[in-house]
């Protein structure tokens, strides 16, 4: 099983960055599919958790920012983010889960960092 993300890097205040994510070794269109982001020392935070277009989750923080997707046909799920704010700067990770991760698969993580 892997979980590969990409697409993080360094990106000005109210910038916007797209993270990818490539899922292999699992049957990926049966499970919910999301993001989590950590700053160090800080607690691991939830943000988005989809199952299909129609039923997706955004935690209150990255609501209306942030823009989460999957494509079954290529086992990927993305993670769009708008308007992007130096409090948005942590390690973000690809993992099974919905409303919070089910601790199952995680990625290992992908560097955002929003700075002047």
């Amino acid at each position: 099983v892997q979980l590969v993300e990409s697409g993080g890097g360094l990106v000005q205040p109210g910038g916007s960055l797209r993270l990818s994510c490539a899922a292999s070794g699992f049957t990926f269109r049966t499970y919910a599919m999301g993001w989590a982001r950590q700053v160090p020392g800080k607690e691991l935070e939830w943000l988005s958790g989809i199952y299909s277009d129609e039923i997706i989750y955004y935690s209150d923080s990255v609501k209306g920012r942030f823009t989460i997707s999957r494509d079954n046909a290529k086992n990927m799920v993305y993670l769009q983010m708008n308007s992007l704010k130096p409090e948005d700067t942590a390690v973000y990770y690809c993992a099974t889960g919905f409303r919070s991760a089910d601790n199952k698969y995680w990625g290992q993580g992908t560097q955002v960092t929003v700075s002047s």
